[in-house]
């Protein structure tokens, strides 16, 4: 199986607070790999630092390499690589003055897409995906906010469907929603790894050992374990890991 990204030596500040320390690792394609850990172990500064998003953050800073397919992404314009890797975000965030459909295609409208019947096209394609399309079709054209939670989400994640990422993040993207809501989201995540290689950010250790193929354990800015899911949570190899997952601390 071929790695999608490589990280080498990834270290990441806001300030003087060093948050990520000397983390590698290999993500492979059309995997799900969860990242788990306490809260403030840098679980999310290491998704941000793989699309670039975490340079938008004043006196934040990076060093290392994130390596895209080979492909060094702190060397590219950073629009591109975030057009590469898609974000969903912990809380759903559809644009509130947008329509459902209008919401599903503003990557491309962004991109500088203006033919209607592209943009139509696409939509229903992307609302499709996320099996959204049968329960929003009559309402294209509400604002997206009016959707239901779980239903948002899936509309985020239509969205960042429809740019064609290679790879998608995810921020705790359950989060928010009901239990109804998330076996739907954990259902669509793991028939999108069919087509896209996705990395989730999860503080629930039954979803991280569900739906992902491999599982990695930060703590305090370090990886401390990282493997195939299965063994990690039956067979750690370190004594940290089998106290977070059995609940001593975290």
């Amino acid at each position: 199986m071929s790695s999608e990204i490589e990280i080498e030596d990834l270290n990441a500040w806001f300030g003087e607070k060093h948050v990520l320390k000397d983390v590698s690792m290999e993500m492979e394609k059309n995997r799900i790999t969860a990242i788990i850990g306490p809260s403030g172990c840098g679980k999310t500064t290491l998704i941000r630092c793989i699309n670039r998003m975490h340079e938008t953050v004043p006196e934040a800073r990076v060093e290392g390499r994130i390596l895209l397919n080979e492909l060094d992404v702190y060397q590219e314009d950073p629009v591109s690589i975030r057009s590469r890797i898609g974000m969903v975000f912990q809380r759903p965030n559809p644009f509130p003055t947008m329509s459902v459909s209008e919401n599903a295609v503003a990557g491309l409208k962004l991109r500088g897409t203006r033919d209607r019947s592209v943009l139509a096209e696409k939509a229903k394609e992307v609302l499709m995906a996320v099996g959204l399309w049968d329960e929003v079709r009559n309402e294209l054209n509400k604002p997206g906010t009016s959707l239901s939670g779980g239903q948002q989400q899936r509309l985020c994640i239509a969205r960042a469907l429809a740019v064609e990422p290679e790879v998608i993040l995810m921020d705790e993207p359950c989060s928010a929603l009901d239990p109804v809501s998330t076996m739907r989201i954990e259902d669509l995540i793991y028939r999108l790894r069919e087509n896209y290689t996705i990395i989730i950010v999860t503080h629930n250790m039954q979803q991280a050992a569900r739906i992902s193929d491999r599982t990695a354990f930060l703590y305090m800015g370090e990886l401390i374990e990282y493997g195939p899911t299965k063994r990690l949570f039956e067979k750690p190899e370190n004594e940290l890991t089998e106290r977070y997952i059995s609940g001593r601390f975290g």
